[in-house]
């Protein structure tokens, strides 16, 4: 069947790469699109299975022929702080080209759409918690604009698309989320405060360490993103939805947290605060649970034993 063929660009790299177990797991044909930008192959190396291949392509080219595709998962783009500079062009790219190219193959084979947007749409939140008609406040010039803009300029394409094309498009804004295959490099906050912890090392805050996030473990996000995946068209079709954990905490009582669970010499240091870094995140996802009847179920200090696992073999 053709909608038992799904298509998911970034299938590399974290979030990809745990989208991809769970389509194999329920069946699908997977055809991964990566460039190993910042996805690994060896969040892969695992996959064993004849319903699978992968295709090393970059998504601001048009993609490759293949047959009978169901559904499309735009996941393609770096997401790193620490990339907003170095890969700035690359990542306007792929949310923008690449999201063009994603849609007008998934319009060729009347293919759904899941879209993966992100909680970096809403800026720097002057509305707490976030929710899905806020429309944000983003520095269309500061140094998180490459990403932040291009991801808000994907969703008003895949309106566009639904306009024109009609074209079943499922817009997923994902907030924090963590979990092994995270790149430890990464340079966010999780595989940031695990890394020095593991190694000893004093760990970085920034700032006063009272700004918020609210984290979401991996598993949790997948089954979300799922669930509003297959969730029937009149429901879903065209919807944008926040997925997340709504338990908010600081930065200083999450290095608290990392520090009581880590067996280590570490402490905590401060330098100034990043340009334009939002202050507060939490999501509303009273849309999420109503709509799919979804609710995250992991813990943080849960969420964070098993990450640390991960990261220490």
């Amino acid at each position: 069947m053709s909608d038992q063929h799904a298509v998911v660009t970034g299938g590399a790299g974290f979030l990809g790469s745990h989208l991809v177990d769970s389509l194999l797991n329920d069946g699908y044909q997977v055809t991964v699109l990566d460039n190993f930008g910042s996805g690994r192959p060896e969040n892969l190396e695992h996959v064993d299975a004849e319903r699978f291949e992968t295709i090393n392509h970059d998504v601001s080219e048009p993609f490759p022929s293949l047959n009978n595709v169901g559904v499309v998962y735009h996941f393609a783009s770096r997401a790193s702080p620490k990339d907003f500079d170095s890969h700035a062009v690359e990542i306007a790219l792929a949310n923008g080209m690449g999201t063009h190219n994603a849609l007008q193959f998934a319009s060729e084979h009347e293919a759904r759409v899941v879209l993966a947007s992100t909680s970096e749409v809403y800026g720097d939140p002057e509305e707490h918690p976030q929710h899905e008609e806020y429309r944000g406040n983003v520095n269309v010039r500061g140094p998180r604009a490459p990403y932040d803009e291009s991801k808000r300029f994907a969703e008003a394409l895949a309106v566009a698309y639904e306009a024109q094309h009609s074209l079943d498009i499922r817009t997923v804004r994902i907030f924090n989320t963590y979990g092994p295959r995270m790149r430890q490099d990464d340079g966010r906050v999780i595989p940031n405060f695990l890394t020095q912890a593991l190694e000893g090392k004093d760990l970085t805050v920034y700032g006063d360490g009272s700004q918020t996030r609210s984290f979401c473990y991996v598993s949790d996000l997948i089954a979300g993103i799922r669930a509003f995946a297959d969730a029937p068209s009149e429901v879903a079709k065209g919807e944008v939805v926040n997925v997340g954990n709504t338990d908010e905490v600081t930065i200083f009582e999450l290095a608290e947290l990392i520090l009581e669970i880590v067996d280590t010499d570490s402490d905590i240091t401060y330098e100034p605060l990043p340009e334009d870094d939002p202050k507060i995140r939490r999501p509303d996802i009273s849309k999420a649970t109503g709509m799919l009847d979804w609710e995250p179920t992991i813990g943080l200090e849960k969420g964070l034993k098993r990450t640390i696992e991960a990261f220490d073999d």
